[in-house]
């Protein structure tokens, strides 16, 4: 028979099966996420100056957001610390950062000045990259993609969206484009078509496979490069910035011409597998001998 004792140990028991374990997270899986979250807080503080009309701090904190976007997933990689809740996060991010962030930069530089247009333009684009951003995860789950796809996207990306968006900023810096109201028209048509830029089906370099493997007669030059383009961005760098958003806009037609040529060799070669079938049709074996007779 049980005893009083051993009921009252059992309820103890239950109740402490019934209580949360708070298990260690390894910090390979925490540190990912704080980069994203830095980004987070550096796109935030965008908006913060763009209120407060510090424009240059503005620009720079989404060129941040930018970099250190680019390295959270590396860094997740690098770790083997990617997760579930880490992409979810990041997509998150990425909305802030690269659609309402930029949009409201917009807005408060010169699309106010449009009024009811120049709102339905920030509107417009925002709401282009939360479409990019969930037809992006929708495509990662694709198994049928062939090879060469991972030299593309699909659209503009969102944070080469945002950079490119801001280009009238730039060149309000560089005092080539007042900051009039008679352009704001013009930059709301701007703003709407890098919106759909973002959610087009057009091709562009991803640059995922660019420079995985250097030769080593190239490494020392690739430094003298890369120290150069370092001291040309930190001396111009609005110059700089907007020279390679017009560069990148400039490589989509590139991109859509060499994504054609890949994307008709794969037709070519099932065609020529499906001639390769049609020639050892043994019911027309007979008459192709005797045709190449005559």
């Amino acid at each position: 028979m049980t005893t009083e004792h051993d009921k009252s140990s059992a309820r103890q028991d239950a109740r402490q099966s019934r209580q949360p374990r708070f298990r260690r997270v390894p910090l390979r899986l925490i540190l990912p996420n704080m980069v994203t979250l830095l980004a987070l807080c550096s796109g935030l503080t965008a908006v913060r100056m763009a209120y407060e009309g510090r424009w240059e701090f503005a620009v720079g904190a989404v060129l941040i957001a930018a970099v250190l976007d680019a390295l959270d997933g590396r860094v997740a990689r690098l770790l083997k610390g990617t997760s579930r809740f880490g992409a979810e996060l990041d997509s998150l991010a990425d909305f802030v950062n690269f659609g309402v962030t930029p949009a409201l930069m917009l807005y408060l530089w010169i699309l106010k000045e449009a009024g009811s247009i120049g709102w339905i333009a920030a509107l417009a684009f925002a709401i282009s990259a939360a479409l990019r951003l969930a037809r992006f995860n929708v495509a990662l789950d694709d198994p049928d993609k062939p090879a060469w796809a991972v030299q593309f996207f699909t659209g503009v990306p969102a944070p080469a969206g945002a950079l490119t968006v801001l280009i009238p900023i730039y060149w309000g810096f560089l005092g080539v484009l007042p900051q009039w109201p008679e352009f704001a028209p013009g930059v709301a048509l701007f703003t709407i078509g890098i919106a759909f830029l973002m959610i087009s089906r057009l091709p562009t370099y991803s640059g995922k496979t660019v420079g995985t493997r250097i030769r080593r007669d190239y490494v020392l030059p690739l430094f003298v490069v890369a120290v150069l383009l370092v001291a040309l961005t930190v001396s111009y760098p609005f110059q700089v910035v907007a020279l390679v958003s017009a560069l990148y806009l400039v490589s989509i037609p590139f991109a859509w011409q060499s994504h054609r040529k890949l994307l008709l060799a794969d037709r070519n070669l099932a065609s020529d597998d499906d001639g390769d079938c049609e020639d050892t049709d043994l019911d027309h074996l007979g008459d192709k001998h005797k045709g190449d007779a005559s």
